[in-house]
């Protein structure tokens, strides 16, 4: 049988389609898995869901299993852990390997590289939940600016997210951050629109622009607002978009990202655009960035699909 994209997708044997899993993204996971799975079986593929917290991963190499399309969100599926089972196993999985997987999970170690590499991204500081002083937040405020965000360090969808203004907010979101990590990311809020570019093979789709009436673009605003606009085209000159474009590609490489992916901006009054995060495995339910970005491109659902499933290539 034959697609879009002239391939026969025999090729792909048997295919596994991880969803579920333990983290707190476990919802969105299960919603991302049913809409890929769907479509694959569309296209003909031989493919089944597959959730790590009902099942044996061992349960792969048994039942006959012969490539792995990843879809769980945040720990446990996004952040490497999984991706070294698998080599482990021996199965072909899609995405980012090993590394590319837990450096990204990781929005501190992250911004580290990027800084490293003088790619822009916003100031920022680092609460440890062991040595975290409620005093200093007055300090931190003073240095970061009049708007923070509060990140934990290795969560996905926004979850445990909170943007403040003052020190007593402040104290408040960290230590709310602190009950999904012991680490949290304190960032200097950047005063703009927001961006997201998906990358798929290489290759910088469209970019999309966000706007909510929500605080931020949270996890309410992300699966569940009718609120939420998005723009694609993002409405971009050429030039900014070939710019954008070219730092998402740069970004995502920096952190060993590969295959697929998605990169998140904030672009300031003067018009510099500043990275957010990397995400590996982004969202793709049917408010998801991703698919929107490659329709864009001229790429239905399923043939994003499966280029998807063909980065699972062995290698």
């Amino acid at each position: 049988m034959s697609t879009g994209l002239n391939i026969d997708v025999k090729q792909f044997g048997k295919v596994a389609v991880l969803c579920g899993g333990h983290s707190a993204e476990r919802e969105v996971s299960l919603r991302s898995g049913n809409a890929v799975l769907k479509a694959l079986l569309s296209a003909g593929v031989d493919a089944h869901a597959f959730d790590p917290s009902e099942h044996a991963i061992t349960q792969l190499i048994e039942l006959g299993f012969a490539r792995v399309l990843i879809m769980l969100h945040g720990r446990g599926g996004e952040d490497g852990s999984m991706q070294g089972a698998l080599q482990v196993l021996n199965l072909p999985y899609t995405g980012s390997g090993v590394l590319g997987s837990a450096l990204a999970m990781d929005k501190i170690k992250t911004k580290q590289i990027w800084q490293t590499l003088g790619l822009p991204t916003a100031n920022y500081q680092i609460a440890e939940k062991s040595s975290f002083e409620a005093g200093s937040c007055r300090v931190i405020m003073h240095e970061l600016g009049d708007t923070v965000m509060v990140k934990p360090a290795q969560e996905g969808s926004s979850i445990g997210m909170t943007k403040v203004t003052n020190a007593t907010q402040l104290e408040t979101a960290i230590q709310d951050a602190f009950k999904y990590d012991n680490t949290v990311l304190l960032e200097r809020f950047i005063h703009g629109p927001e961006y997201t570019v998906s990358i798929l093979n290489g290759k910088a789709l469209p970019s999309i622009r966000m706007s909510t009436p929500h605080t931020f673009y949270d996890y309410n605003a992300k699966y569940h607002s009718n609120t939420t606009e998005y723009f694609c085209p993002s409405g971009l000159s050429i030039e900014d978009e070939n710019k954008l474009g070219a730092l998402a590609l740069e970004a995502f490489t920096a952190v060993d990202g590969s295959g697929w992916g998605r990169v998140d901006f904030m672009r300031d009054q003067s018009g510099q655009f500043y990275l957010l995060e990397a995400n590996t495995v982004p969202g793709m339910t049917e408010k998801s960035l991703v698919p929107m970005a490659a329709k864009q491109a001229g790429m239905s659902f399923e043939q994003l699909v499966l280029a998807i499933l063909q980065t699972a290539d062995g290698d």
